[in-house]
């Protein structure tokens, strides 16, 4: 489904992403750990387009258009709106449709939550309200960037069992430091030191 092919990113000197190449099938779970500063983030802001690669493809299912949803370490949820505000506000914008909002805060267990803001939230609850908005428009590939850092480790334990519930409908990537969130939702795992993926299972 997902083929990435002898991706590279410099930034001067430093070769952040060199020569990355990795494929996913539909329903996947990759999660690449390694050291920070090693490009791990490049490479999913390269994969969600917020980055432009030097040289190398990125195809989903023979195509250079699919999509991407990216799930930020720090949430990024707007303040002003409420949970169900958060997340209907993207495919609104871009004139999507948005009548599947309560089924996929159902998804995350958040429907009781959808007229809360987010400083009525727990970190948890606002990792999964970033989770349905990502999800919200649909994504080929959904990215998660450092998604348990700032949880405690029940939440963490949360965490991954949403990750499990998506799997096999929904492809993943996972940036993290964790071990055991790599060992408890991984397929495939990499590891990213230098910019290169120095260990590859497949």
């Amino acid at each position: 489904m997902l083929q990435v092919n002898n991706l590279c990113k410099s930034f001067g000197t430093l070769k952040a992403v060199d020569n990355v190449s990795f494929s996913l099938e539909k329903g996947e779970v990759l999660a690449i750990i390694g050291p920070s500063g090693g490009g791990k983030s490049t490479i999913l802001r390269l994969l969600n387009g917020l980055e432009q690669p030097d040289s190398g493809t990125i195809l989903i299912n023979e195509r250079d258009d699919g999509t991407f949803g990216l799930v930020f370490q720090d949430y990024n949820l707007f303040p002003q709106y409420t949970v169900l505000g958060n997340i209907i506000l993207a495919p609104k914008l871009l004139k999507h449709d948005y009548s599947h909002a309560e089924e996929t805060l159902a998804k995350v267990g958040l429907l009781e939550k959808k007229d809360n803001y987010p400083s009525q939230l727990s970190g948890g609850q606002k990792q999964r309200t970033a989770i349905a908005r990502a999800l919200m428009l649909k994504p080929d590939i959904l990215c998660f960037d450092e998604p348990t850092s700032a949880l405690d480790p029940k939440l963490t334990e949360e965490m991954v069992n949403i990750i499990n519930q998506m799997k096999g409908e929904q492809t993943i990537i996972i940036v993290t430091h964790d071990m055991d969130v790599m060992r408890g939702v991984a397929d495939k795992t990499a590891v990213m030191d230098e910019g290169k993926l120095r260990w590859n299972s497949t």
